[in-house]
């Protein structure tokens, strides 16, 4: 097998064995619902052939438990509402042209009132389907009943069977991230001790600018590990992560606008000479002592993850993070008496040196930060106000419903 045939081979076992991965899981558990709503369905006396309660909890069934519990409620929610409006309509008219104009348009207003999100469109299908059988309430209830059932299973079933908790894949794109800004700054001091020129300064400002994914990666990854805990059974684990990781996250950000700052700096410091002397920029010993600080600063980059894993080396990690931060903060103050001697001959090249020692003193600190121990607890968001608006609606039309088939009883 050629060497990109196993790369290709390798990325993908990556993506489907991920350490706290289960290869299947949400394939099974999707399958189940769709199978237990179906024979749920048919044993409480629904339609013989229910296949509106498998089809709702195919699409309720998600990657979390809050969206899986969101989509639900928006699911029953947009049922419901595509209900009433056939069911009004259907009492004072027929299916027309200008009926079904009214119903879709009414659909689509009160959908986007109710902010049903992906759910909109299946108020003015369930309204037309009503509509389409002349607003018979048997019909409509029937409707209504089997989304309750799908939404319900596909609820439980997420809930019972391993609820998602993404506490993993959160701590494993915080330590990619780690790995990849300290990789890049030890490209960038191998650059400083091979020679430096304006397009190598405007080559590693982009590759700096390109750790940006990266970041809104682990952001991302973060946000789903911490809405993964809402309304789960094992979120005591991500409220005892979630401080650890975000304090991490956060300050790897910073660092990395402080990397990219950096990179201006030794860049524009290019500009404010004639171009033949770009490459001499910096002399020898200057761009030694820069790619000595880079390094201290790659190492103590490289063992963030280890603090913010919650394991027992987290204590050692953060004094070998201490460790290397002092050493970046020696090796800084040699480089800036340095810079402080060559710029004594021309004071006008101070300014670009005040930038880059700058940049190295908030890398420091933005680094020290990302390991400093969390001082609050987390805890999962409430509820928001237009999810218990939606609630409410729901329970409000089913009280009205038993109301009607206890009067018609």
């Amino acid at each position: 097998m050629s060497s990109r045939g196993s790369d290709v081979v390798a990325s993908i076992r990556t993506a489907l064995f991920r350490r706290g991965r289960r290869p299947g899981l949400r394939t099974a558990k999707t399958t189940l619902a769709a199978v237990l709503s179906f024979v749920l369905a048919q044993r409480l006396g629904a339609d013989p052939k229910p296949v509106l309660a498998p089809l709702t909890a195919l699409l309720v069934v998600q990657l979390t438990m809050y969206e899986t519990l969101a989509s639900g409620l928006q699911r029953v929610a947009s049922v419901v509402a595509g209900v009433l409006i056939a069911v009004g309509v259907a009492a004072y008219v027929g299916l027309t042209w200008w009926s079904l104009g009214v119903v879709v348009a009414a659909s689509l207003i009160i959908g986007r009132l109710l902010r049903l999100g992906a759910q909109l469109l299946e108020v003015p299908i369930s309204a037309m389907l009503v509509l389409a059988v002349g607003g018979a309430e048997g019909p409509a209830l029937d409707r209504v009943y089997e989304t309750l059932i799908g939404a319900g299973v596909g609820v439980v079933v997420n809930a019972v069977i391993a609820a998602p908790l993404y506490v993993q894949p959160a701590s494993d794109a915080l330590a990619e991230l780690a790995e990849r800004m300290a990789a890049f700054l030890r490209q960038l001091a191998d650059q400083l001790g091979a020679g430096w020129s304006r397009e190598a300064a405007d080559r590693m400002l982009n590759d700096a600018r390109r750790l940006g994914g990266d970041v809104a990666h682990a952001d991302r990854t973060l946000a789903r590990a911490q809405e993964s805990a809402r309304f789960n059974p094992r979120g005591a684990q991500a409220r005892e992560a979630q401080p650890r990781l975000r304090t991490g996250l956060t300050g790897l950000e910073h660092t990395y606008v402080t990397i990219r700052n950096l990179c201006r700096s030794l860049l524009d410091r290019t500009y404010f000479v004639p171009t033949e002397e770009a490459e001499t920029v910096y002399d020898e010993q200057v761009r030694g002592l820069l790619a000595q600080v880079l390094e201290a600063a790659a190492d103590a980059i490289g063992h963030v993850p280890a603090v913010t894993s919650g394991t027992q080396a987290q204590d050692a990690a953060r004094t070998e993070v201490d460790r290397e931060l002092s050493e970046l903060h020696r090796r800084r103050d040699q480089l800036a008496e340095l810079l402080l001697e060559e710029s004594s001959a021309d004071r006008a090249v101070w300014q670009q040196h005040g930038a880059l020692l700058t940049a190295l003193d908030r890398l420091r600190v933005e680094v020290e930060a990302a390991v400093h121990p969390p001082e609050d607890v987390w805890r999962p968001p409430p509820v928001i106000e237009r999810q218990r608006r939606v609630l409410r609606q729901m329970l409000a039309t089913a009280r009205q419903s038993a109301e009607r088939r206890r009067r018609r009883s």
